[in-house]
């Protein structure tokens, strides 16, 4: 389902813009943990005159799940309550990619906070990126940016060096006066690492968070940063094995302009929808998507994509996003990978 959580942030966000004095901002990268690797046995017949590549093969579950991370009375859901119940179905996955996931700023200037350090300390993976340090305005290229990105990955394989990167593109700050949707209040864009799901088996992990709103300020924003990123694909993970997950903001199965982005993207990409792979039962143009692509050396094959829909539920029967954990429902995908 489309969120609007966005708007909920400009009302609280303005305020904190007026109260919130200049702070220095930066990215941290590094991955917690140290390295690992989860491999599958490799086969070779004995007495054979000449080598070959060993064959090996393995599984891996993913999520990607936007949090509704904003602060409390400004999220499309309750994450006071309901953050620490969504770290431990987390552990369920071995690879998991969140969107608005905010990291709160320390020391924090700010009249409110958000909930990365509630979700992490219920988390049990061994390697959990470092969230991006909130702006609060500081940024020489987005002024109006009090938050991050929002992006943030926990994974049982080895993980690289996060990169991040904000969208050239947004629309609205915090004057709704034109129809704007807050995108500018936070440096959402994309993130990419690389997992290693066993020894020499590298694959590119990217998360995305794509512009929201409805105007045609935002479909040309959302155009454009879609256009961002394949480029960045194209240059930076060329001849590599790609799973991309993320909240992209493109509902390809009722918006005719929002499928023409996606579409356009996965061509310029190479890279493959989940849900034209595979079948998928519910909801093929969510918003919440998986896409990926194979390599020379590395196979990719989707198994199973799943709502999630009975598994984050809230306790007891609230009305509040019909008893979601958050106002988007996560989305669960297992894959065979072979190497060789």
């Amino acid at each position: 389902m489309r969120t609007h959580s966005n708007r909920r942030l400009v009302a609280g966000l303005s305020v904190c813009i007026l109260v919130v004095a200049a702070s220095c901002t930066g990215d941290d990268d590094d991955v917690a943990g140290a390295g690992s690797s989860n491999s599958a046995g490799a086969s070779s017949t004995a007495g054979a005159s000449t080598t070959t590549t060993p064959v090996r093969s393995g599984e891996l579950s993913m999520l990607t799940y936007n949090v509704a991370g904003l602060p409390q009375g400004l999220s499309g859901s309750n994450p006071q309550e309901y953050m620490p119940l969504i770290g431990p179905k987390l552990n369920d996955y071995d690879l998991v990619v969140t969107q608005e996931d905010f990291a709160t700023p320390d020391p924090n200037p700010l009249p409110l906070g958000f909930f990365h350090e509630v979700l992490v300390r219920t988390t049990g993976h061994e390697y959990k990126s470092a969230p991006m340090v909130p702006p609060v305005g500081s940024d020489p290229d987005r002024p109006s940016a009090i938050a991050g990105d929002g992006l943030n990955m926990f994974s049982d394989f080895e993980i690289g060096p996060v990169y991040r990167q904000a969208w050239e593109k947004c629309f609205g700050g915090a004057d709704t006066s034109d129809g704007g949707a807050g995108d500018c209040l936070a440096l959402k864009g994309f993130s990419v690492a690389t997992v290693t799901l066993a020894d020499g088996v590298v694959i590119d992990v990217y998360d995305v968070h794509g512009e929201a709103g409805g105007t045609p300020m935002d479909a040309e924003a959302s155009r454009s940063d879609y256009q961002e990123l394949a480029e960045y694909i194209l240059e930076s993970s060329e001849g590599n094995a790609i799973i991309l997950g993320g909240d992209t903001n493109l509902s390809t199965d009722r918006s005719e302009g929002d499928a023409e982005v996606w579409d356009a993207f996965l061509e310029a990409t190479g890279l493959e929808d989940i849900c034209r792979a595979i079948t998928c039962a519910t909801q093929p143009g969510s918003i919440d998507k998986f896409a990926y692509r194979s390599s020379a050396e590395i196979t990719l094959e989707p198994l199973e994509r799943v709502v999630e829909t009975e598994k984050f539920l809230a306790p007891g029967t609230p009305d509040l996003n019909d008893g979601q954990l958050s106002d988007h429902e996560a989305i669960s995908s297992r894959w065979r990978w072979t190497a060789g």
